[in-house]
C-alpha cells in the first residue's frame, strides 16, 4: 500500500492556501431573488393570511371598543339601593306612561269603530228604506188587484190526449223515425 501523507490546508507555508477575504456587502439582487422565489411559492397563502389577520384585527377592535362601553357603565352605576330603587322607579313610570298612551289610542280605536259600525247601519236602513216603499207600492197593487175576480181565465182542457200514447187526439201526431243505419251515399 502506498503512504498517503496529509497535509494541514491551513498551514500557512503550504501552497494550497486559500486566502481568506473579508465579507463585502452583497447586491440586492440577491435579497430580491430569494422574495421573488418565496412569493412565487407562497404568494396566495400570504395573502389570504394577511386578509384574515386583518379580518381579526377589525374584529378585535369592534369588540375591544363595545368593552369599555360596558365596563365604562358598570363602573358608573353604583351598587347601592338607592341608585336601584332610582332607575326601577324611572323604568315603572316609563312603562306607566307607555301604558296610558295605549289605552287612549284604544278608546280612540274603539270609538273609531263605534262609528264606523253605526255609519253602515244607517247606509243599511237606508237601503231597507229605499227597498220598502216599493215593496209597499207592489203589495198594495197586489192586495188591490186580489179583491178583483179574474174573469178571463181559460177553463184547462179535459182530453184524453196524450202525446206518448201515439193518436188520437189533436192535430198531428208523433211518429218516431226508423231505426237503423241511414241510406245513402
Amino acid at each position: 500500500m502506498d503512504d498517503v501523507v496529509i497535509e494541514d490546508v491551513f498551514d500557512e507555508d503550504s501552497p494550497f492556501v486559500v486566502e481568506k477575504v473579508p465579507p463585502t456587502n452583497q447586491d440586492v439582487s440577491y435579497f430580491s431573488q430569494m422574495v421573488g422565489e418565496f412569493l412565487s411559492l407562497y404568494g396566495w397563502h400570504l395573502l389570504v393570511a394577511t386578509i384574515v389577520l386583518y379580518l381579526l384585527i377589525l374584529h378585535l377592535k369592534k369588540k375591544r371598543s363595545s368593552n369599555p362601553r360596558d365596563a365604562g357603565s358598570a363602573s358608573e352605576t353604583p351598587n347601592d339601593a338607592g341608585f336601584v330603587a332610582r332607575r326601577q322607579e324611572a323604568m315603572e313610570a316609563a312603562r306607566r306612561k307607555m301604558q296610558e298612551e295605549l289605552d287612549a289610542k284604544a278608546v280612540i280605536y274603539r270609538e273609531k269603530q263605534k262609528q264606523k259600525e253605526e255609519e253602515k247601519r244607517q247606509q243599511k236602513m237606508e237601503h231597507y228604506k229605499g227597498i220598502v216603499p216599493s215593496l209597499d207600492m207592489e203589495q198594495s197593487a197586489s192586495s188591490s188587484s186580489a179583491g178583483k175576480p179574474k174573469a178571463d181565465r181559460k177553463p184547462l182542457r179535459t182530453t184524453d190526449y196524450s202525446p206518448l200514447s201515439g193518436p188520437g187526439g189533436g192535430s198531428c201526431s208523433f211518429r218516431p223515425g226508423r231505426r237503423g243505419p241511414s241510406s245513402g251515399g
